[in-house]
């Protein structure tokens, strides 16, 4: 992916729990140092770990938040 200083920053929205909103395209390194990419518009980045597409949010959040 370019990455050059004519490039407009990507943009990254916090939801209160919830995932983070990302601007794509993107590429997500994980721990492990494995790399995985989307050309989506916008990605959902899982911020619970619940999500068993991680990094990728399907929503899983939705059900701990309940009930608190």
């Amino acid at each position: 992916m370019p990455n050059s200083p004519t490039d407009r920053p990507r943009r990254i929205r916090i939801r209160r729990e919830g995932p983070l909103l990302v601007e794509g395209p993107v590429e997500v390194e994980l721990e492990d140092g494995t790399v995985v990419s989307s050309d989506r518009f916008r990605v959902a980045l899982c911020t619970c770990r619940r999500s068993r597409r991680f990094p990728w949010c399907d929503t899983s959040h939705r059900s701990r938040t309940k009930g608190r």
